[in-house]
């Protein structure tokens, strides 16, 4: 599977002729159907944008072996995006057969770019897809006239119930053996390559032909609008939308922060310090005599001992249950709403409602987020939300390292720093927006339905995003711990701190071991906070490394992304803006603090 890819990977893998695309709208269930029909899990949300550079993965049809290609989802095969430019050029690649997955709920929208891939040529089944979301509204679809109008096969699925997948295996095998297949690059209308096919068709002429086979083949009966219906036009209304969205807030960060630090209280850190360390520390010291070595491993630093702490016990808690949190807002079509929602206000700080789903994301982890950036409309936009989550979105790990830093002081440091937080973002956002040159246009959000989470669809997603988590950021936190050991046992971390004197006790107001802090935050964001857990600190001190941590440097996992996103110079400006900041920043506070 590949979802992230340099240039010439892409060229590889676009220009592959053993190819099926799997294409569709944005938030039609395409993730669904690639999971099922390739085994290989991939995360779907019901919103769009989640799928923004494609997937790869090996499947079969009638005994013959092929590469199934998640195409990010498209409206048009007129891209106005990045992420619709990469559909696009596969279009025009070439393929030996189309999935296209169409939304029941949405049929008009849909079928303009199932027209526009029909005129391609290439052997084509259509998915007629969340059925049961189409008939709870009344919505009757015809999908035997649907295929004769279309003149493609047409088999009705739910995928999320694993309904239709057979049906739908058995017509792709039939139009991929037929002998009157049409030729990869040829347009029947006018016998030319297919690149000439843009122009046959006007836009306008396709959205015609759309509404009319639309409303030949589906039949909306009128019946009351259903709970749920309501609910979901009533989450964009400024009341009851407002107070519905705080109480979702307030109800996410209960979960994390009550959830979280129940579990690392009562059994977590338990665990570890009971059982789990004192079994390595047995271990090691059965043949390890006393000395550096030893301490390496199992010393106040040692690998053993504070990879368990920090990463199990500190960080691991507020992950899980932030995923939980999360994955249901996004499987039940939530997030767009809380981006209409406050499309105003985000209007005001120069950017669309939309980008609210980015920020939001970035909670969850900064690279994930910039790259969902490529569904926005214009590169600044891209770049204005990019830096404001750099600044001002700590991730769950980093989060999690700060509930556990403040819970030991006075009630009112969280929410001060959640304050402190907001503000970072708004100031970020409106500075950057004055700073990159361009514009940001309007807000043009699917806003998907509104569905009670499938409930194993859920629990993958959940599966995927926490072993993306041990896989992906625990390598990191290793390795920051290994470095941490080895400065304090070789020395080297009392050498820099004494050079460090004047920036870290004098101006940040912190003890000289907070060094630590700023060297390893640099390879993970967390590892800026968790260092400074076992410090005895003040209110004040607690509060400015708080500070500093939220907008210091972005890891080098986040700088890489940031590079390839926007090249090297957008991502040496962002990192060398969040490092002078946070100290400016922190010294500021502690120098308005001693006063």
């Amino acid at each position: 599977m590949s979802s992230c890819h340099d240039v010439a990977q892409d060229d590889k893998v676009i220009n592959k002729r053993n190819k099926i695309l799997l294409m569709g709208n944005p938030n039609v269930g395409k993730s669904v159907f690639f999971t099922e029909l390739t085994g290989i899990n991939a995360i779907s949300s019901n919103y769009a944008g989640t799928t923004v550079s494609y997937l790869e993965g090996n499947f079969s049809v009638g005994g013959k072996e092929y590469t199934l290609i998640d195409v990010p989802g498209t409206y048009s095969l007129s891209p106005t995006n990045e992420a619709e430019a990469v559909a696009a050029r596969f279009m025009e690649s070439g393929a030996e057969a189309v999935i296209c997955v169409l939304d029941g709920t949405n049929l008009e929208r849909n079928l303009s770019l199932a027209l526009e891939i029909k005129r391609y040529c290439f052997p084509m089944v259509c998915a007629l897809n969340i059925l049961d979301v189409a008939e709870r509204r009344g919505i009757t679809i015809n999908s035997k006239l649907l295929s004769q109008e279309l003149g493609v096969p047409v088999v009705p699925t739910v995928a999320v119930k694993k309904q239709g997948f057979d049906g739908l295996l058995e017509q792709l095998e039939a139009v991929l053996n037929s002998e009157s297949k049409p030729a990869h690059t040829v347009c029947r209308d006018c016998g030319e390559s297919a690149s000439c096919l843009s122009g046959l068709v006007s836009q306008s002429d396709i959205w015609a032909e759309a509404k009319l086979i639309s409303r030949r083949v589906s039949i909306k009966s009128v019946s009351e609008r259903g709970f749920i219906d309501r609910l979901s036009e009533n989450m964009m209304k400024p009341m009851p939308g407002l107070p519905i969205a705080f109480l979702v807030v307030a109800l996410l960060i209960g979960v994390v922060v009550l959830g979280g630090e129940g579990l690392r209280e009562w059994l977590l850190l338990p665990l570890v310090h009971n059982a789990i360390v004192p079994f390595f520390r047995m271990v090691f010291t059965s043949f390890i005599p006393e000395g550096v070595f030893l301490n390496i491993l199992i010393g106040e630093y040692g690998i053993f001992v504070i990879s368990f702490e920090w990463i199990l016990a500190l960080i691991f808690p507020y992950v899980l249950l932030f995923y939980v949190g999360f994955s249901f807002l996004e499987d039940s079509g939530y997030l767009p709403r809380f981006s209409v929602l406050f499309d105003n206000v985000m209007r005001k700080l120069g950017v669309q409602g939309g980008s609210l789903i980015y920020a939001i994301l970035g909670f969850g982890c900064a690279a994930p987020a910039i790259i969902g950036t490529r569904a926005a409309t214009s590169r600044k936009e891209r770049i204005v939300v990019s830096a404001a989550i750099c600044f001002a979105v700590p991730c769950i790990a980093q989060t999690g390292a700060l509930v556990s830093l403040m819970a030991g002081f006075d009630w009112w440091m969280m929410p001060v720093m959640a304050l402190f937080a907001f503000f970072m973002f708004v100031v970020t956002t409106l500075v950057a927006g004055k700073i990159v040159k361009g514009s940001v246009d309007p807000l043009l959000l699917e806003v998907p339905n509104l569905l009670v989470p499938e409930r194993r669809a859920y629990f993958r997603k959940l599966a995927i995003r926490m072993k993306s988590f041990l896989l992906e950021a625990e390598v990191p936190m290793l390795i920051a711990i290994v470095a941490a050991s080895l400065l304090k046992e070789t020395g080297a971390l009392d050498a820099i701190a004494y050079y460090a004197q004047p920036l870290v006790s004098q101006w940040l107001g912190l003890p000289p071991e907070a060094v630590t802090g700023l060297i390893l935050g640099i390879i993970r964001r967390e590892m800026s906070v968790a260092p400074l857990i076992a410090l005895d600190l003040t209110t004040l001190q607690a509060f400015v490394a708080g500070a500093v941590s939220l907008m210091y440097i972005p890891c080098l996992s986040v700088f890489a992304i940031l590079t390839r996103e926007f090249k090297i110079k957008v991502a040496a400006i962002i990192t060398l803006s969040t490092i002078v900041t946070a100290l400016f920043i922190g010294g500021l506070i502690n120098q308005i603090g001693a006063l």
